[in-house]
């Protein structure tokens, strides 16, 4: 039986080193955090995904996947630890740097290694090449080294890591056929065998592509409400041409994907990716725009009842959330909030979380700033008997509500708030 040995066990490492484990490999778990081990070999795990836990506990029971602080001698290494930005918005390579110099004593001759971390272009040649040679290894020859981009989706991580196109970036071709060859065992999508540089780019250009594009649908919010244009009915109607497909504004863009990713390519030409710079802008800029909005329903000190954490609905992931900053300059102005996000364990964050009840009790306003389906269908009965003012003002476009006497808010009828409708509170 192969062995595997996955260092990284994040949103990305741990269902991989499931799969590979399920597919019938020994896969080794590695991780810096103690408890994350522990969780694993007791068969639990510390993040919420669709079907994740029920197959981790089989696999761990079963006795192919285990975890362990340090690495160990494999036939195949995947690489899956984070790639977050310095404050500069320049890539912090630290983390995959120190896991590709952890595993180089348990390296042997005809081992793969592959890094899932997401990269700025010629990372795979000019930096984690260079170390692994450094070690006396032939790379290329001795050791087969790869770049194979993640690209699944929350909540349906499982599902997408099988059936999902997938991109098998070599530092030659032969590292790319040794890749391509491990992920055939469970992958019933198309393996795209490519240059590793070619792997990073289309990666990075995948996650560039959408936030350009939600950036547009965002500067059209802004547009609308100046001019007093319904956003929404715009793009839909916009959407009715064959070849035109708006994206939905919002609150800004997180996550480790989208609110990051672009900023690699930025990083390394910046005088050439304007568009892409101008759209990381704008996205940033909307957390301002929406508490803009928010002091023209609320006066400071009246009390937000903040409806989602999570950069995504039905999720437990508040990397780069748009949320966040959103909560945080509300507290810079005074006003008293509180949160609610049913998908989030107050662990997980430095404020004090609140129940549905208690967020709204008393509150002059709820912000929804994610779409977890919870949300569709609020209750009615007790927005008009707990909140001291029935409004909503929806980011996400997502609440459904029926009660003519809830004031509702979202980028369709933004326009129309106004000083007039300003909350008084005592």
């Amino acid at each position: 039986m192969e062995k595997i040995c996955v260092v990284g066990l994040g949103y990305i490492g741990l269902p991989t080193a499931a799969m590979f484990a399920k597919t019938g490999y020994e896969v080794v778990g590695v991780d810096i955090n103690e408890n994350v081990i522990n969780l694993l070999n007791n068969g639990e795990i510390q993040i919420k995904e669709v079907g994740l836990d029920d197959l981790v506990k089989k696999v761990v029971r079963e006795g192919r996947l285990r975890g362990s602080i340090t690495p160990e001698t494999a036939d195949l290494f995947i690489i899956a630890v984070p790639t977050p930005n310095y404050s500069n918005h320049t890539a912090n390579l630290e983390y995959v740097k120190a896991a590709i110099k952890n595993i180089l004593p348990y390296l042997k001759e005809g081992n793969t290694v592959i890094v899932e971390s997401t990269i700025p272009p010629r990372t795979i040649d000019d930096i984690i090449a260079p170390i692994i040679s450094i070690d006396g290894w032939n790379v290329g020859e001795d050791i087969f080294l790869a770049h194979c981009p993640e690209r699944v989706l929350p909540g349906r991580i499982l599902i997408e890591l099988v059936e999902n196109t997938r991109i098998v970036g070599g530092i030659n071709e032969i590292s790319s056929i040794k890749a391509a060859q491990k992920y055939s065992s469970f992958v019933t999508g198309e393996i795209i065998k490519t240059s590793a540089v070619t792997a990073e780019m289309s990666k990075l250009m995948e996650n560039t592509y959408r936030d350009v594009n939600i950036a547009l649908a965002n500067e059209l919010a802004k547009i609308s409400d100046k001019l007093g244009i319904n956003t929404l009915e715009v793009i839909d109607i916009a959407n009715h041409h064959p070849r035109v497909n708006l994206h939905q504004p919002g609150p800004g863009v997180g996550g480790h994907c989208l609110a990051v990713d672009p900023y690699f390519i930025i990083e390394k030409a910046p005088n050439e990716s304007p568009l892409i710079n101008n759209a990381r802008r704008i996205n940033n800029s909307m957390p301002e725009f929406v508490v803009d909005h928010i002091e023209k329903i609320v006066e400071k000190k009246g009390k937000i009842a903040v409806f989602g954490l999570t950069y995504k609905g039905n999720i437990d992931d508040v990397r780069e959330s748009p949320a966040l900053d959103v909560i945080g300059l509300l507290q810079k102005k005074n006003f008293d909030l509180s949160i609610y996000d049913p998908y989030i364990r107050q662990e997980q964050v430095r404020f004090t979380l609140s129940t549905f009840d208690e967020a709204i009790h008393n509150a002059d306003c709820i912000l929804i700033l994610t779409d977890h389906s919870k949300f569709k269908g609020l209750d009615e009965v007790k927005i008009h008997t707990k909140m001291r003012t029935p409004i909503i003002f929806d980011t996400k476009n997502h609440v459904q509500i029926n009660s003519e006497s809830i004031k509702y808010y979202n980028y369709g009828n933004l326009y129309k708030m106004s000083k007039k409708s300003l909350v008084v509170t005592t």
